[in-house]
């Protein structure tokens, strides 16, 4: 399955809308090249609802932390790089932090991006205001999701980032439903997530989903540990190293038995 072209709304919003619809946000990446295909300007929205011990984006889980930014702002800034992302085949990722915690902003900044012709990414864990009736307006606005899937055992998934995952897997078969490009984000983390069983259970969830591009498994790694140190927190992991390139093989061979392209 290919990437979709965005699709330029032609309504676009007003320049007053883009001035008064405002988000929290944590910072920007300028020319970002591993949130979603080609270079990417991004978004990273400021609180989250998940506790993921390898988090590396410690900062971001504070509702009221970071600034407040507009529509207008934040594409302005975007549109600076306009001439690298049509080159790259690139465009807007709102990552976080979890950016569906603020729909509204997500919306107001995708029809933005796409009445400028640029390809719209969502990066996002699922957990979503589940009766917010801008989840489908958000999707419709949305090039391509990247959905981070962090366990299919529900038991696992609370030890690793103390929260269910049913409503996160209610979100990926939303996503099939809907037919939404999908690319699945994998963080194969030693003793939580690298085993093989693990790895089926993924499999197997996603085996009928035709709306997958690939999923991407992305070995854990220490990067963020300097922020928990930093906020004066014991950092979860501690001397857990980085999985060998054999197991990222291993898991991604069980997935593409299911029929799912791999990337790594």
């Amino acid at each position: 399955m290919s990437l979709q072209e965005p699709s330029p709304n032609r309504c676009s919003p007003s320049a007053d809308a883009l001035r008064a619809t405002r988000g929290r946000i944590h910072s920007f990446e300028s020319c970002g090249a591993v949130d979603g295909p080609g270079i990417r300007f991004v978004v990273f929205t400021q609180g989250c609802l998940l506790r993921c011990q390898y988090c590396h984006n410690r900062d971001t889980w504070d509702l009221r932390g970071g600034r407040e930014a507009s529509v207008a702002e934040i594409l302005d800034e975007a549109l600076s790089y306009r001439h690298f992302m049509k080159a790259s085949g690139g465009g807007i990722t709102v990552s976080g932090g979890e950016p569906m915690l603020q729909p509204e902003f997500v919306r107001a900044l995708f029809s933005a991006a796409r009445a400028e012709g640029l390809h719209t990414c969502l990066d996002t864990n699922g957990v979503t205001r589940r009766h917010s009736p801008l989840i489908d307006a958000v999707l419709d606005v949305t090039d391509l999701v990247m959905l981070d899937l962090k366990q299919i055992d529900e038991d696992i998934h609370r030890e690793l980032v103390g929260a269910p995952n049913r409503h996160i897997l209610a979100f990926a078969r939303r996503l099939h439903a809907r037919g939404q490009e999908t690319r699945i984000r994998y963080v194969v983390v030693p003793g939580f997530t690298d085993d093989e069983p693990s790895a089926h259970r993924l499999g197997q969830f996603l085996a009928d989903m035709d709306n997958i591009v690939c999923v991407e498994l992305i070995p854990y790694h220490e990067l963020g540990r300097h922020k928990w140190e930093a906020m004066g927190h014991a950092y979860p992991l501690q001397g857990t190293r980085p999985p060998p390139r054999e197991t990222l093989q291993r898991i991604a061979a069980i997935l593409e038995a299911y029929g799912h392209s791999t990337l790594y």
